[in-house]
């Protein structure tokens, strides 16, 4: 009895046994293939196919194509989901080794989502333990378009790229016509080789290009073939001599044209083709390696909004049957942006400069806008985009004046235009009153050995000294005294107040002003010498211009605005002086001019107001003689639109600052024609 027990035992076991080797289903063979499709497992999907698929397509026309074809059209967030079979279909299948499944593919590509439904056929294939299902493969799983036939295509529209544009509407950047420049083969002459060597030196090419371009399959000797130079209508010297060689011609294309060139460079900026590296940090949607991009100024800036999204088409081709789009995304053209910048007032001041090394800002004190910012000397941007020759080049990079560089985004020491700034925070904190009168005898002063014997000079001699003297007469010594007195910490206070150590709330990076190389003033000489702009304090001519309007606003300065779209007369800081000590200072600077060392604006046909500033760079305090930087911040006195800050250098031998006093006083009268 007990033998008939193990006996019976031992059978069910192995009927347990038997029973758990079940059949692969084709819903797990289908997951599994799914989930590999899903990664874009392309090699192992294939060892899934039958043979008979596999022979019908072979891996070139199933790995290789679905890469370049999931590659090309960035293709992620693969999701395929099918309907299961029933219990009894299910038993079918296993029993005629067959199943079809109807199933959905959902996918991202560049030009958004592909949704498709397609069937799978799954054979079951092998003998006892090597049985398995395999799937029956055609071109329709990579989309049903193409099942019988067919290529997948692209097609991609560029974006319009958005103008920049001043407070009037006037353009700073626009898309305009230019030409681009090619060759006719057929019309190159007797020696073409010789038309072609002229070409390449005119466009600053070499003839190895030119060559390239018309080796191209397309090119046949009646053919327009570009040589990759575009050149804008205005350079009219250029293009009659391209026309007089043989074989070259020019067709009308949109270009990037900036027609303020040189006055307003530094600003815009200009656009070119990406680099390498600038891809790499790119949104490959957006960007190929035939793109432009902005290299420097607004172009850079605002980049993104002014590049815009290009539209992209994926479509299937068929001889003899009509083109099916798959998925589209349209085309949006770049956004135009509207600064606050005016064209007047933008060239108005460059040409004022006259190619001398130097910058200005101008602003509107009530609002915050920024009407220009000018660095001078400078470049043609036409000429970075369309072409610039190596002497050209050259040129710009060894000119001892830096046209290359950016002015307007520096920082410089102020000299004596920082006075009035001085003014202000001593009489909100009570160092100074207005009336106070100061002993002071000789043109220099300081505090013996404890000083290293170093002594702050003034150039005119007046005694006693109050702050209208002190500020008319521009003497250091007055500064310098109070501000001792004042002491180091609380005039820091003072300076960051103002907004001295803190970057400019702006959308174009601007070198954040500073008060020392350590943001503080412990050394008494230091803070001696900084009360009237030397030492190391440098500020940039727009921060010097916004800290002068809270003078003009009763305490106010506002936040510094370059994109008209944005909330004007935003507060920065406030409460800088008050009502009645902003009155003080207004009327110290118009004495400057009506008594001071401002006199040359007292040419103006109205009232002018400011101050004017000699920064020396020396290098060392024992110094005697250095180079000058003038200033002069100077604005309507009624008016008050506008305040202008302009800085010229090396200024020692050709006026001083009283060069900058004329320069900023012919602009204003121009202006208020």
């Amino acid at each position: 009895m007990k033998r008939i027990f193990i006996i019976f035992t031992s059978i069910f076991i192995l009927i347990l046994a038997g029973c758990s080797e079940e059949e692969v289903t084709p819903h797990e063979r289908l997951d599994d293939y799914f989930k590999l499709w899903e990664e874009q497992n392309f090699t192992q999907m294939y060892e899934m196919l039958t043979e008979e698929s596999k022979e019908a397509y072979p891996t070139d026309q199933y790995i290789d194509r679905y890469e370049k074809i999931y590659s090309d059209l960035d293709i992620t967030e693969v999701q395929l989901s099918y309907e299961k079979l029933s219990e009894e279909q299910i038993e079918t299948a296993l029993e005629e080794g067959i199943a079809t499944l109807p199933f959905v593919g959902n996918m991202m590509t560049m030009a958004g989502p592909i949704e498709f439904n397609y069937e799978v056929t799954l054979k079951q294939i092998g003998e006892e333990e090597e049985k398995n299902w395999f799937l029956e493969w055609d071109p329709g799983f990579i989309f049903p378009e193409i099942k019988d036939g067919g290529e997948i295509r692209i097609s991609v529209t560029e974006p319009r790229r958005g103008d920049i544009l001043d407070r009037n509407r006037l353009p700073l950047a626009l898309n305009g016509t230019v030409l681009e420049v090619g060759v006719v083969p057929g019309k190159l002459g007797d020696n073409p080789e010789a038309s072609k060597e002229e070409l390449a030196m005119l466009l600053n090419i070499s003839v190895e290009s030119i060559d390239k371009a018309l080796s191209a399959s397309w090119v046949k000797p009646d053919l327009f073939v570009p040589v990759g130079k575009q050149i804008p209508e205005s350079n009219q010297e250029l293009l009659d001599q391209l026309w007089q060689v043989e074989g070259v011609m020019t067709q009308k294309t949109t270009g990037r044209i900036y027609p303020l060139g040189e006055a307003a460079a530094h600003l815009v900026g200009y656009v070119g083709k990406i680099t390498a590296e600038e891809l790499e940090g790119q949104d490959s949607t957006r960007y190929t390696a035939n793109d432009t991009i902005g290299k420097t100024g607004l172009e850079r800036f605002f980049e993104s909004e002014l590049k815009g999204e290009k539209g992209i088409k994926i479509y299937t081709t068929k001889e003899g049957n009509d083109d099916i789009t798959l998925a589209e995304k349209p085309v949006q053209n770049g956004k135009s942006i509207q600064t606050t910048i005016d064209i007047n007032i933008q060239e108005k001041i460059y040409n004022s400069l006259e190619n001398a090394p130097g910058t200005a800002a101008a602003i509107h004190p009530k609002t915050g806008e920024t009407l220009a910012l000018v660095s001078s000397p400078s470049f043609d941007p036409n000429k970075m985009v369309y072409g610039i020759s190596q002497t050209e080049w050259d040129a710009l990079q060894n000119n001892p004046d830096q046209p290359l560089f950016n002015r307007f985004s520096a920082t410089y020491a102020p000299g004596s235009v920082i006075k009035p700034i001085t003014a202000a925070i001593g009489l909100n904190n009570g160092t100074i009153t207005p009336e106070e009168e100061l002993e002071i005898t000789g043109l220099s002063w300081g505090k013996g050995e404890s000083w290293g014997n170093y002594e702050v000079t003034r150039v005119s001699e007046a005694n006693p000294v109050n702050l209208m003297t002190a500020m008319t007469l521009s003497d250091n010594i007055y500064f310098a005294k109070k501000t001792v007195d004042m002491g180091g910490v609380a005039f820091t206070t003072g300076l960051q107040q103002f907004g001295l150590g803190e970057e400019l709330p702006l959308e174009v990076p601007i070198a954040t002003s500073s008060i020392s190389s350590t943001g503080d003033l412990n050394d008494e000489v230091l803070l001696a010498n900084t009360s009237y702009g030397q030492g190391e304090i440098e500020v940039s001519a727009l921060h010097l211009a916004s800290m002068y309007s809270a003078i003009l606003n009763n305490g106010v300065m506002y936040k510094p605005v370059i994109l008209l779209e944005n909330e004007l007369s935003q507060v920065w800081k406030e409460e800088l002086v008050t009502t009645e000590q902003a009155g003080i200072l207004q009327e110290t600077l118009r004495n400057v001019v009506t008594n001071g060392t401002a006199s040359y604006a007292k040419n103006s046909s109205f009232p002018i107001s400011g101050k004017t500033g000699t920064a020396e760079l020396k290098l060392t305090l024992d110094e005697e003689d250095g180079e000058q930087n003038g200033w002069f911040v100077g604005y309507p006195t009624n008016e008050q639109d506008i305040i202008i800050a302009m800085m010229m250098e090396k200024v020692q031998d050709i006026g001083a600052s009283g060069l900058v006093v004329q320069k900023v006083t012919e602009v204003l009268e121009e202006i208020k024609k």
